[in-house]
């Protein structure tokens, strides 16, 4: 039997939809009511400002993936098994949630303080620094190359994000059927996994 939405949830998934689409600054609190049908004073009930809104987005959309990435990173596995597992996880966050890469990529050109801001507000750092640890104590022990983090973040998220960022023109030049791109994610992984190992001269 299908839970029914709270009124705040219901909020939640339209305020998304609409940042998502519009961005934060093009996006106001009247057409968040308009969209879930309430009035004005009804959203203000539950989000006092267009800032409480977003925050309460952007927080139901990274929660949805930070904390599973935090838990992979703190297990006791090898590096590139944490590496594989992430990305495995980023794959499905980013298939359920297409949109989300493009969303988070604007708001950061758009105005990084203000998403920096949201960040600190929501207290997401942790989860981050959590895994940044885990990253410097595999660099100590020789585990994995020592390279700066910047280059590791950057190799890391432009090869992860950019197959979904580009999704309609893989599919427009290469392939059919929407179905082909999974067989093409699964390629992609390999590659991707195969060019992590070697920029952190991993040979396990």
């Amino acid at each position: 039997m299908a839970s029914v939405q709270t009124p705040e949830e219901k909020i939640v998934e339209v305020a998304r939809r609409l940042f998502v689409a519009n961005g934060y600054h093009k996006t106001h609190m009247s057409a968040i009511a308009a969209a879930a049908s309430i009035n004005r004073p009804t959203l203000h009930y539950y989000y006092r400002t267009k800032e409480k809104m977003f925050q309460a987005v952007f927080g139901s959309l990274v929660t949805s993936f930070l904390p599973r990435i935090q838990v992979i990173f703190c297990q006791e596995t090898p590096f590139m098994e944490k590496i594989e597992k992430v990305v495995d996880a980023y794959i499905r966050i980013f298939n359920e949630n297409p949109d989300l890469p493009g969303f988070i990529m604007d708001e950061a050109r758009r105005d990084m303080p203000h998403l920096m801001h949201t960040i600190q507000s929501l207290h997401l750092e942790s989860y981050m620094e959590d895994v940044l640890q885990v990253v410097r104590k595999e660099m100590e022990a020789g585990r994995i190359r020592t390279v700066p983090v910047s280059v590791l973040f950057v190799t890391f998220y432009s090869q992860l994000i950019y197959p979904f960022l580009s999704r309609p023109i893989i599919l427009s030049l290469f392939y059919d059927k929407e179905e082909e791109f999974t067989q093409f994610l699964a390629d992609w992984k390999t590659n991707f996994l195969r060019q992590m190992r070697c920029l952190l001269d991993v040979r396990e």
